[in-house]
């Protein structure tokens, strides 16, 4: 059964999609079919860009309940969406464009995620856990400091921070997309040829060099590719929260093998079905009275504290 898991959810996958472009369309192919094939692109660029990042991102650490957002990146994400609405308000915000500000938060995403691990592991730090706790922490200094800003805009530019502290597809602009798609392939195509060693990196530290792996350069290599992807995901189409958590979890269960060359395509497809279902929730059933990423959220927080009482109790 779990040999053909990987195809059953690819032909979901495939039957979503088709429901979310013809759905209501009038077969117009001038305005409503193109708008939604872009929404479609980013639900896919969006979807492997999560899965991805949080499965790697997973066998680096050695575990499976956390995720790239505990480094940081979407918090540095939000913090400088609010001092653009600070700085330049809503109609400087406006004159930078779409793609300029999806450009500018990829960039500072990258640096963060740059200074993190040249101060940490190029200096003789190779604990991965004091990275983690560094990240956290630098997570909720980051966090606090954002909701200051917050309290410094008006209430009209605090509406599109809201806006923007949420995942959505309706923002998408065709440019910023192909920058996206861009980014993934060179991320994808550098990466291709990792994937066996990903598998020994699960092993553990320990194990992985006594393998012949050399662990911190391909640590820091995989670390900058996370960085990528979490910057491309973000910048796209907002923060996900729980959503590479519930992904690689379901993944790791739905899997004929752990290699990664099996996972990482399965988790992709579960992020765009999940993806493509609240889409279709919050258009034809919600009326758009609530967000993709209020219904991700809370179906995956669901998932994490059920796994966390399950993990408890397992004790």
């Amino acid at each position: 059964m779990r040999a053909t898991t990987p195809w059953i959810i690819w032909l979901v996958v495939a039957l979503l999609a088709a429901i979310f472009v013809l759905t209501g369309s009038g077969l117009d192919f001038d305005y409503v079919i193109p708008k939604r094939l872009l929404r479609l692109a980013a639900i896919a660029v969006g979807g492997i860009c999560v899965a991805c990042a949080a499965m790697v991102f997973q066998t680096l650490v050695g575990n499976r309940i956390l995720t790239p957002a505990v480094m940081g990146y979407e918090a540095v994400y939000l913090l400088w969406q609010a001092l653009l609405l600070l700085l330049m308000g809503a109609h400087g915000m406006a004159m930078l464009g779409a793609s300029g500000n999806f450009l500018l938060s990829c960039g500072l995403m990258l640096g963060y995620s740059w200074a993190l691990q040249h101060w940490l592991l190029q200096r003789g730090g190779r604990d991965m856990y004091v990275l983690l706790l560094l990240g956290l922490v630098l997570t909720m200094v980051i966090g606090s400091f954002t909701q200051f800003v917050q309290l410094r805009i008006s209430p009209g530019e605090f509406a599109v921070f809201q806006g923007m502290s949420y995942a959505s597809f309706n923002r998408v602009r065709p440019e910023t997309l192909l920058y996206a798609v861009a980014a993934l392939l060179c991320v994808g195509l550098l990466a291709r040829k990792s994937l066996p060693v990903l598998d020994v990196l699960a092993l553990g530290r320990e194990q992985s060099i006594s393998l012949g792996v050399d662990h911190g350069w391909y640590l820091r290599r995989c670390l900058a590719g996370i960085a990528v992807l979490v910057a491309v995901s973000t910048s796209l189409i907002g923060p996900t929260a729980f959503m590479g958590i519930f992904v690689a979890n379901i993944a790791y269960a739905l899997a004929p093998s752990a290699r990664h060359r099996t996972t990482l395509p399965l988790g992709c497809g579960l992020a765009m079905a999940i993806f493509l279902a609240a889409q279709l929730l919050v258009e034809h059933v919600f009326n758009y009275k609530t967000s993709v990423s209020i219904i991700v959220n809370l179906v995956c927080g669901v998932y994490f504290l059920t796994l966390m009482v399950r993990r408890k109790g397992l004790q």
